[in-house]
Order: structure tokens, then C-alpha cells, then sequence
């Protein structure tokens, strides 16, 4: 079982997580890494490093040559940019004995839109923050910011609206939403091959840099998992997927964003429990996850994410 981490760039703690899950398994299986950058640090965390074209001139006919030379039935996408090719062409490699831990193309395509993803939530009466080509609703501070794609690079916060209107002609495809204060969450969520929620694990974000968390803690939230659970399912998403919400001043949820992939700091969720590779490789086995336990940490864990040196 030959494993497959594409744009791996610096996601260390990711590819020393999916190593791991490779050691669970009684065949094992050898760890390849993909990026554009021949020179990442990721290429030495893995066994085999491929320096993989850009996603826009990869052909499906390329890769599966690169996966059968080198004995590959798992792939794992770790960037937003290339979850459309390979949501695109999951069933045809599949039909190679090839599997990819992503959701179908649907699901990616409203997850990537912003409009199109606040609209699919509110159409099943989830707490989903509207999203609106034009400034055509009233608040009283407004976000701006792209819509495609996920994370809030070059987004515009807590502006009134004419200070929206103007950032907005600095963004490429602008959407506006309503400015909502309160504390960020993440929600964890793996999808079985059956379209079954196998585990939920949310975490406060405490401190986030460039959109990732450094510093996150696990909690319990019935009510909340629940919510991510049957949204999970609503949305036809398949294995690891990761909800971005809000919590107001009120206790009240509201749904920023669903990334179809495993996130920078979601390794806590798989300390926690959340054994999403190990799931994903055993589903590539053909093991119905059914017959496999949840084993929700009994105690709550926080990641601190830092730099660490490597000398070899």
C-alpha cells in the first residue's frame, strides 16, 4: 500500500501523520511526495520524492504511469488548487486501483464558491453566512473578499460599506458577507465510502497565523458535531473535510467555509482519534469502515505548532 502525498511543500507533521497510519497496516507500504519545488523540505520526510509537473499540465494518463511504476494505490491531495483536477478524474483512476481521499466533483466545486456553498447551506436551513456578488443586504460592518477558493488572503474585515465597495475593486471576483465578531472553530470531519459520518472532533482556533492555527485545542460539542456531521453528508463529501465556524458572543454557530482536505493543524484531530489515513488506507483495502471503531481521545489535547530543526 503505497502511498502518495501530493504538494507536500512543508507539510512535515502531515506526512510524519500518514506514516504513521502506513505502519498500522499489516502490509505496510512506502511513502512518495510530490511537489513542484524539487527543493522542499517535505522531500525529505518521505521515502521517494517526485518532482511533479504543475497540476495544469499533469495529464490523468501521467500519473497513473508515475503510480503503477511505483506500486501507489492511495493518493492524498493536500492543496486547494489541485482538488479540482483530481475531484475531476476520481473514477477513472479508480478504475486503475488507484483511490484519492477527496470528495466528488460536485461537492469540491461548491465548497471552492463561496456564493454557491452559502447558498447550497441555507437551502437546508444551516447557519451559513450569506454571500452576495453585490452589496444588495444591510449590516452593520461588512467582509470582502474572493470567491473562489478557500482562507481569507486579501480579505477585507469589519468594513462599513463604503469601504467595502472600494476594497472590493482590488479583488478579482469579490463577494460580500456580514461582518460576524466572535471566536474562530474548526470541525474535523471524516465521510466513509458509504457516505457516513465516522467521526467528528471540533477545536478552537486560539491563535491563528496566515489562516492556519499555531496553537488549537480539542473540545465537545454535541450539538455542533452533530451539525457538521449531517452537512458533511449533505454536501456528498468524502473523506477528511474541515469546516471553518464562528461562535458568537451568543453561543451561536455560523458557517464560514468547508475545505475538502486534510487542514495544517487537523493532526490534532487525528491525536484525538480522528484516524482519517489510517481510515482512508483501510477503505482503499476494501475494510467497511463499519467494523472499525471510533476511539475519541477521553481527554482534550492542544497542538503548539513551531519550528524544529533537522541535522543529518
Amino acid at each position: 500500500m503505497n502511498v502518495l502525498v501530493t504538494s507536500i511543500s512543508a507539510k512535515v507533521p502531515m506526512l510524519k501523520t500518514v506514516k504513521r497510519a502506513l505502519s498500522k497496516l499489516d502490509e505496510g507500504g512506502r511513502l512518495f511526495g510530490a511537489d513542484l519545488d524539487r527543493h522542499c523540505i517535505g522531500s525529505y520526510f518521505v521515502d521517494r520524492f517526485w518532482n511533479m509537473p504543475p497540476i495544469d499540465r499533469l495529464t490523468v494518463e501521467e500519473l497513473v504511469r508515475f503510480c503503477r511504476m511505483n506500486g501507489i494505490r492511495a493518493v492524498i491531495p493536500s492543496r486547494d488548487g489541485e482538488l479540482s483536477f483530481f475531484s475531476a478524474n476520481r473514477e477513472a483512476l479508480r478504475e486503475e486501483d488507484i483511490h484519492v481521499m477527496v470528495s466528488d466533483k460536485a461537492c469540491v466545486e461548491v465548497c471552492i464558491d463561496k456564493v454557491r456553498f452559502a447558498s447550497r447551506l441555507l437551502e437546508n436551513a444551516f447557519p451559513v453566512i450569506p454571500a452576495s456578488e453585490r452589496l444588495d443586504f444591510e449590516a452593520d460592518r461588512y467582509v470582502v473578499k474572493e470567491r473562489y477558493g478557500a482562507g481569507g488572503a486579501g480579505a477585507g474585515l469589519a468594513l462599513d460599506a463604503e469601504e467595502a465597495v472600494r476594497h472590493a475593486g482590488r479583488l478579482t471576483h469579490p463577494v460580500f458577507q456580514p461582518y460576524i465578531e466572535g471566536t474562530e472553530v474548526s470541525v474535523d470531519v471524516y465521510v466513509d465510502a458509504r457516505g457516513r459520518t465516522k467521526g467528528v472532533i471540533p477545536r478552537r482556533r486560539i491563535r491563528v497565523v496566515n489562516g492556519e492555527s499555531q496553537l488549537t485545542s480539542t473540545f465537545r460539542d454535541e450539538e455542533l458535531e452533530r451539525m457538521c456531521a449531517e452537512m458533511a453528508e449533505r454536501l456528498g463529501a468524502y473523506g477528511h473535510i474541515l469546516f471553518q465556524l464562528i461562535q458568537d458572543g451568543r453561543g451561536r454557530w455560523h458557517v464560514l467555509e468547508c475545505n475538502t482536505r486534510f487542514g495544517g493543524a487537523s493532526t490534532l484531530s487525528v491525536a484525538a482519534g480522528l484516524d482519517s489515513f489510517c481510515w482512508f488506507l483501510l477503505e482503499c483495502s476494501g475494510v467497511d469502515l463499519a467494523e472499525v471503531p471510533f476511539m475519541r481521545s477521553d481527554r482534550e489535547l492542544t497542538l503548539i505548532r513551531h519550528a524544529e530543526d533537522r541535522i543529518q
